[in-house]
């Protein structure tokens, strides 16, 4: 099988050169576009936008693939002085690379 290229995992506005990475906010589920949106809007947009294509049946079947985005289980948490309740929901993004060390590195999901 064959990677998914930046386009198919990030939309059709997205682009990279060799200091730049593009992704057009318009490309992003249900985010609403701004000029101050913030950075934890704009990661949850990213990260449903990845979602849509690094699906565990994709992973299963194509072992180029290193990611997952999934969904993972709602909760509720009682959260300040006030104890407001909010709603926690998940989205569980596994990366899996050859077994060769303990700690995160980008370059090994390629």
């Amino acid at each position: 099988m064959v990677k998914a290229t930046l386009v198919e995992v990030l939309g059709q506005g997205a682009s990279q050169t060799a200091t730049t990475l593009t992704i057009l906010k318009a490309d992003l589920p249900r985010l609403t576009p701004s000029a101050n949106n913030t950075p934890e809007s704009l990661l949850v947009g990213i990260l449903l936008k990845a979602q849509s294509r690094l699906t565990q049946e994709s992973f299963d079947t194509n072992i180029d693939q290193s990611l997952t985005v999934l969904k993972g289980y709602s909760s509720s948490v009682t959260r300040g002085a006030e104890n407001l309740d909010y709603r926690t929901k998940q989205l569980v993004v596994s990366m899996s690379t050859l077994d060769t060390d303990t700690e995160i590195d980008p370059d090994n999901y390629e």
